[in-house]
């Protein structure tokens, strides 16, 4: 591909929007995902020791966040509950929230999530064992930090998502949380709603690209990991409920798609057909737990 041709949408859609709707198929999810913490409880003591044995790590946490956010405050009190040193930096799209006033570091925020994440970065630069993006309208489990990073670190992932709930509004089925696994590795990791990187990640992919809506960006990011031999992952252990919204409702698609398409022309980017791939299920708890 030239540097100048642009690419087929075909090439980096995952073809669906993953929205969840419709009495039948919404029970349904919703008791596959009652299911699946059952099945997951027996784990959990394990995974807390694991946790336990982990050193404490600094955490540095971005978020953007729109007024009226209802998600945001309790995800970043769940955060801050953590073991490991957290620092949270956050950004309003207008007048600070009542309840993040003190993590607050932007207000008025203009741009897309990118830009705005950018100025959150240049207001408070990470420095950090690993940074989070968390969007605003993700709902965290309990013990969600530590157990994620004793997960990702425990698996050796520097790009690592939470797997996202049955119910979720989740364009990419491969991050849909699975049956029996605590871990997946994986060649793609996306761009929301929470989104890990360890430091020499960080170190390279931040500050972000100049980008309103990000679409395509994380296939970039995938390539890159596969260029430096990075571990991609998804911990389905620790599922995010990402269910208020569906992906993209709040602006038109037809941008995004064209600010991507512009975006990969002549960068090295994972074509969404090999974005699905699972390379290996961890139903077992790495050796050294």
């Amino acid at each position: 591909m030239s540097a100048h041709a642009l690419p087929s949408p075909d090439t980096f859609l995952s073809g669906e929007t993953g929205h969840v709707a419709g009495v039948r198929r919404t029970l349904t999810r919703r008791l596959g995902d009652r299911l699946l913490d059952l099945r997951l409880r027996p784990a959990l003591p394990r995974i807390d020791r694991m946790a336990a044995e982990l050193g404490r790590r600094r955490v540095h946490v971005l978020a953007v966040y729109r007024p009226g956010t209802r998600e945001l405050p309790a995800a970043l009190r769940e955060l801050r509950a953590s073991r490991h040193d957290v620092r949270v930096a956050a950004g309003a799209l207008g007048e600070p929230h009542p309840e993040l006033a003190d993590v607050t570091v932007a207000s008025d925020l203009a741009g897309g999530k990118f830009q705005n994440l950018n100025e959150l970065v240049a207001a408070s630069p990470p420095q950090a064992d690993w940074l989070l993006v968390v969007d605003d309208d993700v709902a965290l489990p309990e013990r969600f930090l530590d157990r994620f990073l004793a997960l990702a670190e425990g698996f050796g992932f520097d790009l690592a998502q939470p797997a996202q709930t049955l119910m979720s509004h989740a364009a990419w089925r491969v991050t849909r949380r699975r049956a029996g696994a605590l871990a997946r590795a994986t060649r793609f990791v996306e761009i929301g709603p929470v989104t890990a990187f360890s430091r020499r990640a960080a170190d390279e992919l931040v500050p972000f690209p100049d980008l309103r809506y990000g679409w395509g960006l994380d296939l970039h990011w995938a390539a890159v990991a596969a260029e430096r031999g990075w571990r991609l992952g998804i911990v389905d252990a620790t599922p995010a409920r990402h269910e208020s919204a569906p992906v993209g409702s709040s602006y038109a698609p037809e941008a995004a798609i064209a600010e991507a398409q512009r975006f990969l022309a002549g960068r090295p980017y994972l074509e969404s057909g090999e974005a699905g791939a699972t390379l290996a299920v961890h139903r077992r708890l790495p050796e050294r737990a």
